[in-house]
């Protein structure tokens, strides 16, 4: 073999092996059947208001196009208003409404606990500051305690297998699609996935091309499975919802070269 070729071999290898340990360590989606239950028939709809007037209020969207909170600047009035969201949310018998409602509620507990953990813990430079952020008991649901991990691994992505929720679940990071300044509802779940899904797309942080090179958000290599299991699939993903200027990148590629994620906290500082 070609001694320069045996140099990038031994180079690209352990990367290549690093990157397989990494993806195989990320949460599969694991179904917890205790939440399939839903009511096809049920008209009922849960009120978001005092999350969507939070975000409203909290979120800023910075000139890099990621949306941040000033973690440091919310009031104590308004953490409590949070925590009364969250308490009226765990109380809710959710097995009783249907689906699109059951979609919605999900998505927004997973945010506003995300929130309320970093905001009970400011400040810190990331997510991964905390002991097992993911992994802790933050809420009871139907008298069930629950993680973050188990509502994103165990009910978002088993029952709906859709990889859009991937654009809607915020890790509070700046490598995470952004947190949109509006809740989700049964009524607007669909058109938000769509939006949150060409937002993140469309920017850098979510794929781009330099210097020759296709980069995308890791998140495609954590959640392969969920774009199709393979570099085509996930290309494919990204045609979907790629401008013109992405697109053209993406011109004659079925390859990704390398993936990126910014774990930095998603602050708009103080």
């Amino acid at each position: 073999m070609n001694c320069k070729r045996l140099s990038i071999a031994l180079l690209v290898l352990p990367l290549m092996g690093f990157m397989f340990l990494e993806s195989a360590l990320a949460p599969k989606a694991d179904l917890w059947p205790r939440w399939m239950t839903f009511n096809a028939a049920s008209q009922e709809t849960i009120d978001h208001t005092p999350w969507d007037r939070f975000l409203k209020t909290h979120i800023k969207k910075n000139k890099d196009g990621v949306n941040r909170i000033a973690y440091g600047r919310i009031s104590e009035t308004a953490k409590e208003n949070l925590s009364a969201y969250l308490d009226t949310m765990g109380k809710t018998s959710i097995s009783r409404f249907g689906r699109s409602e059951q979609r919605a509620f999900w998505i927004n507990l997973y945010n506003a606990l995300t929130v309320r953990v970093i905001a009970e813990s400011y400040p810190q430079t990331s997510i991964r500051d905390l002991e097992s952020p993911w992994d802790t008991s933050v809420i009871e649901v139907e008298g069930q305690p629950l993680t973050l991990n188990d509502i994103e691994h165990r009910i978002l992505r088993p029952i709906w297998r859709d990889p859009r929720i991937h654009y809607a679940v915020n890790c509070a990071s700046i490598g995470c699609p952004n947190l949109l300044p509006v809740a989700f509802t049964g009524r607007n779940t669909g058109q938000l996935l769509e939006l949150a899904a060409h937002g993140y797309i469309n920017h850098p942080r979510g794929a781009r091309v330099e210097d020759g090179n296709l980069i995308v958000s890791k998140i495609y290599g954590w959640f392969t499975e969920d774009f199709g299991g393979d570099d085509q699939s996930v290309i494919a993903h990204l045609r979907q919802y790629g401008e013109p200027a992405l697109m053209g990148a993406l011109e004659g590629r079925d390859t990704i070269d390398d993936y990126e994620y910014d774990w930095g906290l998603n602050d708009a500082g103080s």
